[in-house]
Order: C-alpha cells, then structure tokens, then sequence
C-alpha cells in the first residue's frame, strides 16, 4: 500500500513538471511572437458568461505556471458582479480564495491593444485539487466526459448573432442601428443576407476577423442577419467541446472591444429592440465513435436509432434546460410569434421553425442544430444541457414526437416556459438535470438566478409609470 501511494505521489508530481513546463514554452513561443507585450488580461468566466479577472505585468506571467487565487464567490455573482450571499460560497465560507489554472493553449492578444496586451483563461480548481464543480466549463466537462466514456464524441459548432449599436441613443432615448460609417445614412429596414450592409461595416467586420486569425479563432466571415446591425458570426466544428466554448465566449469579448475601437457597441443581448429579431446561440451537435464515423446517419444516410434516443432525451430535457438557454428576463423576449424562435420542444428536417433542426447534408454531416439558447446566454451551460439531454436519451426510453412539417411556430408541441419564473421553477423541479450538471452547480445556479429576477421584479418601469400613474 505504502509503496503504491509513493507511485501515486511520483506520478502526480511528474504531471504537474510537464504541465509546468508546457506553459513555460507557450509563455516564451507567445513572447518571442509579441515581444512588446507589457500586461495579461488573466479570466475566469462566471455563471452569466461574464469574464472576471485581473490584469497582471508580463513580469508574473511565467509565475502563473503554479497557478493564482480567485474567491470561488466569482461563481455566486449576479449579472451586475454582486455576490449572491444566499448561494453559500461568499461570507458564509470566509470568502476562501481556491488556485486557479492558466488553460493551455488560451494565451492570445487581446483586441483591446494585441501589440501590448495579451490574455489568458483559467479554471478553478477546489481545495482537494479536483476540479471546481460550480464553474461553467467544468459543469460542461463532466457531462463530456461522461459521453466520452461511452464511446460517444460530440463535435460542436456554436453560431453567434450580435447587433452593432450606435452610442447615441434615439430623441426618445433608446437604442438605435449605427449610420454606415462617413455616413448619415441609418439603415432601419430588414435585409437579410444584405452584402451592402456587410460592406457599409466593413471596416469593423475586416478587424474582426483579422484579430479572431490573430487569436486562433476559427471563425467564418460574417452574414448580415435579419435587422438593422445585426450580424452573425459561425465558428468552425470541432471535437474539443471545451475549445469550442473557449472561442465562443473570446469571439464575444473581440466583437465589444473591436467595435469599441470604432466608436460603435456591440451588444449580444438576446433582445435589444422590441420591433427588430431578437440575437440567438445556435448549436450545431454530431456524434462520432473512435474512427470518426458519425453515427447519427445509419447505411441509408438516413437517421439513425442513436438519433432519434439523443432527440426524445433533448426535447425531455428542454423545458428545464430553459433556465440555462434565457438566463435573465430579456433572453425570454425573444420567444415570440413569426420572430423564429420556436415555443415548444420539436423537431424537424429542414426547417427553421422547430427547435431542434436536422440541417440539409450527406451521411458525414448529419447533426442537430440546437436553436432555442439566446445570444446572451453562457456557451458552456448550453453545451452542457444540449449533451445532458442527449446522456437523458440515452439513460431512458422515451417518446420522440413526430417530426413537424410546416410551420413549427403554428402547430403544438412540448410547451417551453417562456416567463423565467416558470422557468426557474421547471430547472428546480427536474431531478435528471440536476443529476447530468451536479447538485451544487444546481443550486447555486437556481440561487442565483432567483435573486437577480426578485430584483428586476421590485423595479418600478416607466411604462408602468406612463400606465398606471392616472389610470390607476
């Protein structure tokens, strides 16, 4: 036993020398690339997507190799960075810092000033050593993990639509399209796929993508969405879930600090203007074994017995999961009718009125394209309930609905909660989930969530105002 735990001991420690010392090229190969960088953004990445972090000389960046110290509170945040005492990792604990890990392979420019900026993610590890179980990426990496040990290996994709805002506000105060640049000209009307509105921001849309090259983003050029200013932005598929999350969530921080640099915003709110589309968080989903081979096609290219267990367990899963996918009360006002944004848990081929689509393709591309989450919500909690949905499929035999053809948003399905209330309830209630994503990351999470709407709720709005002042 003695001699077995001194193997353990020795095993351990050579582990963390070679960690050590990857890190240690990648800081000197990232230097010797960039040798005129002066501070590191280091980032944690909160419940809400958020980054929190600090930036450090490149003086300590070599030091960061045995790791640094966040509060573990940074997960108990509300979306305005205030701990949520209720949630147990703030004051109750003693607000106890725990080590938190440089990921390799993250240390890039930063948008902001890539000459003299760079940054780096990390995740927190718990007092035993273990892997933090209530940060995000960590939540999403169990539930990878457990597909992985069956054989099973998703390659995601993950779509991401953003509006371009000008500063100024409208005479009436609200948020407004941006005039093409050298221009008075605001566009207001919709034009989907529009190429001209991709060349009148073309200058923002060039450093975008020259700075996401620049991070080792592989993202495709844009497309002009449906409404003035908005845009999406696709990052390539990948069998590294993690990374695939990683990226997303820099893509969004490149996007606000380039658009910044031009004198515009960028905001990934899921629902910015009441009049215009709202922003969506698309996920593409497929499964391959060992050799690569997709097994949601059978022989035929047809699909397959696999797929349609992944999809009773998703669609079961969804009215849960909406917690995840519309994190706070503007996510949900997307969910209205003719915007494409599916109210019910269904699927289909082809058609982008279901929540849940099999896109056109061969045998090789057969995949689901997940599209309920909002823009603004965290890519590694929607990775993490579209693949705990798909281990619940698995787990049990459920009913998969008939595929819907026509118009989804016309015919009856699985409701969705689209009240986050209901929603919040849904996510407490539903045992499986809790099961896939863990007990504490469930509670602390539901905790979270509940304090930030009981304080939108207490708000007193103009147009209740506007409403009720001589009326009541």
């Amino acid at each position: 036993m003695q001699t077995n735990l001194v193997e353990v001991e020795k095993f351990a420690q050579h582990s963390e020398e070679r960690r050590s010392s990857a890190f240690q090229r990648e800081v000197e190969q990232y230097l010797e690339r960039h040798p005129l960088t002066q501070h590191v953004d280091v980032l944690l990445t909160d419940l809400n997507g958020s980054f929190r972090g600090k930036r450090i000389p490149v003086s300590a960046l070599k030091r960061l190799e045995k790791g640094c110290y966040f509060p573990s509170s940074v997960f108990a945040m509300d979306i305005l960075g205030n701990v949520v005492e209720e949630a147990g990792l703030g004051q109750e604990l003693g607000e106890p810092d725990n080590v938190c890990m440089p990921i390799p392979g993250t240390l890039v420019p930063s948008a902001a000033d890539p000459e003299h900026i760079g940054q780096l993610l990390l995740t927190m590890m718990d007092e035993d050593g273990t892997p933090f179980d209530v940060e995000p990426r960590n939540v999403l990496n169990n539930v990878w993990q457990a597909l992985r040990r069956r054989g099973l290996f998703p390659v995601v994709a993950v779509e991401l639509e953003f509006y371009l805002i000008d500063r100024q506000r409208d005479s009436e105060g609200y948020l407004q399209p941006p005039c093409a640049p050298g221009t008075q000209e605001r566009n207001i009307q919709t034009q989907v796929y529009s190429v001209d509105n991709l060349n009148h921001f073309g200058n923002v849309l060039s450093d975008i993508d020259a700075l996401a090259q620049m991070q080792h983003l592989p993202a495709d050029g844009a497309v002009a969405e449906s409404s003035p200013g908005q845009f999406e932005i696709n990052l390539n598929h990948t069998d590294n879930v993690l990374r695939a999350c990683d990226d997303a969530l820099a893509l969004k921080r490149l996007v606000r600090q380039v658009a910044e640099n031009h004198n515009l915003h960028a905001t990934f709110m899921a629902k910015p203007y009441e009049e215009y589309a709202g922003s969506g968080m698309h996920i593409h989903v497929s499964m391959v074994d060992a050799q690569g081979k997709n097994l949601f096609a059978d022989a035929d290219g047809e699909d397959s017995a696999l797929l349609k267990r992944v999809l009773a367990g998703m669609i079961d899963l969804m009215p849960a999961s909406m917690a995840l996918l519309a994190p706070n009360v503007n996510a949900f006002r997307r969910f209205q009718p003719g915007k494409y944004v599916a109210n019910q848990a269904s699927w289909g081929h082809n058609n982008r009125t279901v929540a849940l689509r099999i896109p056109c393709g061969d045998a090789n591309s057969h995949r689901v394209e997940y599209r309920v989450a909002g823009a603004d919500a965290n890519p590694y909690l929607v990775v993490a309930a579209v693949l705990a949905g798909m281990l619940h499929g698995l787990d049990n035999e459920l009913p998969l609905p008939e595929p819907v053809t026509g118009n989804g948003l016309e015919q009856e399905g699985v409701p969705l909660p689209i009240r986050q209330s209901d929603a919040l309830y849904e996510f407490e209630e539903q045992s499986p989930l809790k099961h896939y994503l863990g007990e504490r990351f469930c509670h602390v999470y539901h905790t979270c969530k509940s304090d930030e709407l009981l304080q939108f709720e207490r708000l007193i709005t103009e147009t209740e105002i506007d409403w009720m002042l001589k009326n009541a």
